[in-house]
């Protein structure tokens, strides 16, 4: 099966990155016009029930993603290569770190979300598990993880192009396996050099969360909180998340 992807770039360090909750392959805005081409190759996967593949079916779990992702490494001919995660996407990867270690060169969470279980209250999880369906829901999320300071235009365009480019099946089965799914003893203490970007004005996944998940788990990780972003950078600020991704990679 070939697996629909979006390639960007052709340097010789292989990244593969991977999608939060709400997006695609597509759902990265103008962040890619600030990447360096020549120096990277970007491989951007769209989940099963996702953008290109919306209408591919399957169990909807981190570790279908992981076993997708790294069938893509291999279509693509990368035996190494870089993992970049946003948000569900940061989960993703650490999925995909715990069953292909020595293929990762470096890893970086975006916004991410932890390796342990989330932990939501009874308001909570009527919200997360409310929003397949529910798109006012979607709507109160993305007002949420923004700091309640993006314009109404914007939270609606995120919220239309959810409904529209992902099937409501999977879109509600992803975030029980997220929110539930337990990888810390398969990732904590692994060595390798780990990045942690998230926005200051994220009031869900913030730099506090990251000290006691992230950089307590791997041992050769660091954090920056980029200003002026709340959970969506690579649309708040996109030339930072470039800069501030590529400085990491090229180390």
């Amino acid at each position: 099966m070939s697996i629909a992807h979006r390639l960007i770039g052709s340097g010789d360090h292989k990244v593969l990155v991977l999608h939060d909750w709400f997006g695609t392959s597509a759902g990265w805005g103008s962040f890619l016009d600030y990447l360096d081409t020549d120096t990277f190759s970007y491989a951007f996967i769209d989940y099963r029930g996702y953008g290109d593949r919306k209408d591919v079916t399957g169990a909807y779990t981190l570790a279908e993603i992981a076993d997708d992702t790294l069938a893509l490494a291999d279509e693509l001919g990368w035996e190494r290569f870089s993992l970049v995660g946003h948000s569900m996407g940061g989960k993703a990867v650490q999925q995909v770190l715990s069953q292909a270690p020595q293929r990762v060169q470096k890893l970086v969470g975006l916004a991410p979300v932890p390796a342990g279980p989330y932990p939501l209250d009874s308001d909570g999880e009527a919200l997360f598990y409310g929003a397949a369906q529910d798109p006012a829901k979607r709507h109160a999320i993305v007002d949420l993880v923004t700091g309640q300071r993006a314009s109404r235009v914007w939270t609606d365009l995120m919220v239309e192009r959810s409904l529209q480019l992902s099937a409501r099946e999977a879109f509600g089965a992803y975030v029980k396996d997220w929110v539930t799914a337990d990888l810390t003893e398969k990732i904590t203490g692994n060595p390798l050099p780990v990045k942690v970007i998230v926005g200051e004005h994220d009031l869900a996944l913030t730099a506090d969360v990251m000290r006691g998940t992230w950089l307590a788990h791997y041992p050769n990780a660091e954090l920056e909180e980029i200003a002026n972003s709340g959970h969506y950078p690579m649309h708040e600020t996109p030339v930072a998340l470039a800069t501030s991704l590529e400085t990491f990679l090229r180390a």
